[in-house]
Parts: structure tokens; C-alpha cells; sequence
């Protein structure tokens, strides 16, 4: 089992900078993958970045060269840093994992309460 809890949502400004965390408990989560979805309201959830247990990463499109996902084992947790964030960049960030890494949210077994992220703009 893993429980996982996310943190560090909040507003910012267009162009602005935000770093979210991912802290898991459990002790296999080293050899879990991690993935950080979004979703706004009456719509479905989106993929944004995976990163393996390895340390694998892959980013969607929409956020390729301004978000980047990363992980500290040491500390069982996962981190994604946004910058230069844009007015549709507003969702609820959903962390999620599972044994391998996917962009489908229905491969996860495992998701956090989300955290939300509002520009302030």
C-alpha cells in the first residue's frame, strides 16, 4: 500500500513560479512510478509528467520546457517545479503512482487528495 499527500499548491501570478510535492509513505515506493495529473472542473483529467523508479521522465506537450519532474527517494518524495505558468495552468494537481509509469490515469492504483493551483492574475 501506499498513501500519498500533496502540497504546495497556491496562487500565483501569470509567469510565476510553483513547486509541488508528492510525499509518500510505504515502504516500496522506490520502486514505484509517479505521475502528476490535472484536472478543472467538469473536465477530465489531464497527464502532465511521469517519472520511472529509475528515474525515467516523460512530460506532456502542454508543459514540455516549463515543468520538470524529479525525485528524491531518500526522502519518498516527488516534486514538480512549474515556472513561466500560464492562466490555464489552473487545476487541482493529483499525484499518482503505480508500478509503471503511464500517462493514463486508469493505470494508477494509488492517488493523493490533490492540491490546487489558481492564478492570482
Amino acid at each position: 500500500q501506499v498513501q500519498l499527500v500533496e502540497s504546495g499548491g497556491g496562487l500565483v501570478q501569470a509567469g510565476g513560479s510553483l513547486r509541488l510535492s508528492c510525499s509518500a509513505s510505504g515502504r516500496t515506493f522506490g520502486s514505484y512510478a509517479v505521475a502528476w495529473f490535472r484536472q478543472a472542473p467538469g473536465k477530465e483529467r489531464e497527464f502532465v509528467a511521469t517519472i520511472g523508479w529509475s528515474g525515467s521522465t516523460y512530460h506532456a506537450n502542454s508543459v514540455k520546457g516549463r515543468f520538470t519532474i524529479s525525485r528524491d527517494s531518500a526522502k519518498k518524495t516527488v516534486y514538480l517545479q512549474m515556472n513561466s505558468l500560464k492562466p490555464d495552468d489552473t487545476d487541482v494537481y493529483y499525484c499518482a503512482a503505480d508500478s509503471t509509469s503511464s500517462s493514463i490515469p486508469n493505470d494508477y492504483r494509488y492517488w493523493g487528495q490533490g492540491t490546487q493551483v489558481t492564478d492570482s492574475s
